[in-house]
């Protein structure tokens, strides 16, 4: 029963892996769709009354999709619990640039409308673009640090020391990484606004979204020329995957190209860019030619791609440490006990298709075009 127990736990940890994907992919496609329409609202919007169309858009579902942003977080809390700490240590200062932008999203939504001044309603759509442009590129800039290694180290009793700097965190590569979660967010904007909102911010939505596809196209592939330059991460040697370990237990090289070894042992793992290449480019031509259903859910299919290709190039490292190598986070060795893993995974399994059932179902209530008509018309629009 101990070598079944041990067993299940290294089984659960890359469950929970696979689980922690899916909820960051889950952010990137529904809080980036809306925070895409909130950093384009000044361009698909050429007049007050049509800006009002795209908030009404997604006005029934933003903070319902919020959700998965507290899930992500949470999961990382509970499932990989030194990873939570050491990443809150090392990027405070961007986490509550994240906070405080995100505390004003709620309030321009609310307070909008509250007086007709252009002067007020064009200060909060002010911060509807910086709530809605600055925590997606900080999430991908998040991503493009973890792949490059964070700067951080423990002392023999696990305290975490981070031992770079703001400024470091907003390098070239991560900035890349930023503007590319952007440009999907945006991507993701476009084809729900070229959807549900009435002409023209429908049209103009559909154009911005087929300009950040592109955007989004340039960045992909710029991005993994830079990542097979990269060094990388390799676990040279350790305890077993199934047994209780710290990062002080364990032997990392920071090895030249290591980013794509995973993909050389197995050929597989290529079908993850692909998917991103072609969500991106059918997405493309489907907004083109007026299907902007059809683009959003291929736009969902370039998200799995995109974080799938992290996943494939990093696994099984979560957090590198590129002051200490040794020190990296890894799947095996900062991830909680095994009977938290299992509890998390029985709530997880009931209560996540309810989330999704009830996503689906808000979406298909209110489903319809959005157009200046219908918003002037309305006692309870945004």
């Amino acid at each position: 029963m101990e070598g079944f127990a041990f067993e299940a736990y290294a089984v659960l940890k890359v469950v929970w892996w696979v689980l922690l994907g899916v909820l960051l992919t889950g952010i990137g496609v529904m809080v980036g769709m809306d925070m895409g329409v909130g950093t384009i609202l000044r361009y698909v919007g050429r007049t007050d009354a049509e800006r009002r169309v795209a908030i009404n858009v997604i006005g029934p579902h933003w903070d319902g999709n919020q959700v998965w942003f507290i899930l992500g977080g949470g999961a990382i809390f509970a499932a990989w619990p030194l990873v939570y700490a050491t990443a809150f240590s090392g990027f405070y200062i961007v986490m509550l640039l994240l906070l405080w932008s995100m505390i004003v999203r709620p309030l321009g939504f609310e307070y909008r409308s509250k007086m007709p001044s252009d002067r007020w309603r064009a200060a909060w759509d002010g911060t509807l673009f910086i709530s809605g442009f600055l925590p997606m590129l900080v999430f991908g800039a998040a991503i493009g640090n973890v792949l490059q290694g964070v700067p951080f180290n423990f002392d023999w009793r696990l305290r975490s020391f981070y031992t770079g700097s703001f400024i470091e965190l907003f390098n070239p590569f991560a900035i890349l990484c930023g503007l590319m979660s952007v440009s999907l967010a945006v991507y993701m904007g476009g084809s729900i606004l070229g959807r549900a909102a009435g002409e023209p911010v429908g049209q103009r939505a559909r154009t911005a979204g087929m300009a950040a596809a592109i955007a989004a196209l340039v960045l992909f592939t710029i991005g993994g020329f830079w990542v097979a330059n990269l060094s990388g991460y390799q676990l040279v040697s350790g305890p077993p995957a199934d047994a209780a370990q710290t990062p002080l237990h364990q032997e990392v090289a920071y090895v030249p190209g290591a980013l794509l070894a995973n993909y050389t042992a197995h050929p597989i793992l290529w079908v993850f860019p692909g998917l991103a290449y072609a969500g991106l480019l059918i997405g493309l031509v489907s907004l083109a030619t007026r299907h902007p259903l059809v683009a959003w859910w291929f736009g969902v299919l370039a998200w799995i791609g995109v974080m799938g290709t992290v996943g494939a190039s990093m696994f099984p490292f979560l957090m590198p440490s590129i002051t200490h190598p040794s020190h990296s986070l890894t799947v095996w060795n900062s991830g909680s006990s095994l009977r938290t893993l299992a509890w998390m995974l029985g709530f997880t399994l009931i209560f996540m298709p309810l989330i999704i059932a009830y996503t689906s179902w808000a979406f298909w209530v209110m489903r319809g075009k959005v157009d200046v008509k219908k918003i002037e018309s309305s006692d309870h629009a945004l």
